[in-house]
């Protein structure tokens, strides 16, 4: 595949070469993972690191360094890599999802580097919502260096999210696939929460709305584990669904969220169903796999894996809606709804947390989903439209 020439300088590379007066001279932390490089694959804490006083790192699910599966608690300790001390914000209870006052204490600005995969459910805005939480009134300056969104941000996809759903892969009420940045994210959250926070985004050059990763020419890291490329982070949006079931999402194969599937499917049957519905952008193939870690590990998995033919046609939230509830018609006696906490969270069934609410499972378990469902979501999608129009801070090309 030939690599597209770069176009989009990150919003790390922006701090380093046109505003780093704004950490000069003060005490600078760091939220980051092993996707926080710049386009020379540096990472963020070497390059800080040169640049200004850089006393503490703070790692989100994974790891600062993406060693750890999804709902692995991981520890603090010292990064190898630098020396420094590096904060955990995933360990073994919902406590530590936020920083606490003595790991922010000696610090005048922590800036966040993380990448972001443009749907409502991934942990790592919800990771910096908690610190923007922690940071407000406390005098510490809060810097968002921003990233694109994988999936651009034109399209929104998906419900909204009813106060009583708020977990760790829901903080706010925005479509699934939101089409906002990390730093749009911020901005978002800061004014509807009325926080007390000197935040500073610094925006991307060359980035516009209806750019997807392939067009910014910039190098893919995994920003966790199971997102190995930006055609898996297309269909994210839809696939994270899986999650809040019994069959497998692909966990433990070489393609997570694409490969789909439980010992007891008809393949065969099931992609032909699928393939029936035409999703745009989306082609379903009949597929046997077995999982070497997670759900049904060990066990020959009979399935779809969902083929990524036009990253721009793709809508996967609702081709994933189709998947769940085509295999819940094949065997309504073995699917089965995920009932164990999730992301530590109890009250609800984890598909709920996923979605928002506990409509779509309901509509699902009596055999009531249909793309009519679809039509409210459209609806609130356009009031987002608007509602969101004063945090934009990128523009399409038209």
């Amino acid at each position: 595949m030939t690599q597209t020439p770069q176009t989009v300088t990150t919003g790390l590379e922006m701090l380093l070469e046109r505003d780093q007066g704004l950490l000069a001279g003060r005490r600078v932390g760091l939220l980051a993972n092993q996707a926080s490089i710049g386009s020379d694959f540096v990472h963020a804490a070497d390059l800080l690191g040169g640049a200004c006083d850089l006393v503490a790192l703070f790692g989100p699910e994974h790891g600062l360094r993406g060693e750890a599966q999804d709902m692995e608690a991981t520890r603090s300790g010292r990064d190898p890599g630098t020396g420094l001390p590096v904060h955990s914000l995933y360990g073994s209870t919902a406590a530590t999802l936020a920083p606490s006052p003595e790991m922010l204490a000696g610090l005048d600005v922590l800036v966040c580097d993380l990448q972001d995969m443009g749907a409502r459910y991934y942990t790592f805005a919800a990771t910096l919502f908690h610190v923007m939480e922690r940071a407000s009134g406390s005098g510490l300056a809060l810097v968002v260096t921003d990233r694109p969104n994988p999936l651009g941000g034109e399209i929104l996809e998906g419900p909204g999210l009813h106060p009583d759903y708020h977990s760790f892969v829901g903080r706010l009420d925005v479509p699934v696939r939101h089409g906002l940045t990390m730093g749009e994210l911020a901005t978002l959250f800061h004014r509807r929460a009325g926080l007390d926070l000197d935040l500073r985004v610094i925006p991307m050059a060359g980035w516009r709305r209806e750019m997807l990763w392939r067009d910014t020419g910039l190098p893919w890291v995994a920003p966790s584990p199971n997102m190995p490329t930006p055609e898996t982070a297309s269909i994210y949006p839809g696939a994270c669904l899986v999650e809040g079931t019994t069959l497998s999402e692909g966990r433990g194969t070489t393609r997570p969220f694409e490969c789909v599937g439980a010992p007891w499917v008809d393949a065969v049957a099931l992609a032909d169903t699928l393939n029936s519905l035409e999703h745009p952008g989306l082609r379903f193939r009949a597929h046997w796999f077995r999982p070497v870690a997670q759900k049904w590990m060990g066990e020959t998995c009979a399935g779809v894996q969902v083929h990524v033919t036009s990253l721009r046609a793709v809508r996967s939230f609702a081709a994933y809606v189709d998947l769940l509830a085509a295999m819940r018609r094949q065997a309504p006696g073995k699917f089965s709804w995920r009932t164990e906490a999730y992301e530590f969270e109890t009250r609800h069934p984890a598909l709920d947390l996923l979605a928002g609410s506990a409509d779509l499972r309901v509509a699902l378990e009596e055999g009531q989903w249909s793309s009519d469902m679809t039509q409210g979501w459209e609806r609130a999608a356009a009031d987002f439209t608007q509602e969101r129009q004063p945090v934009l801070i990128y523009r399409s090309a038209g």
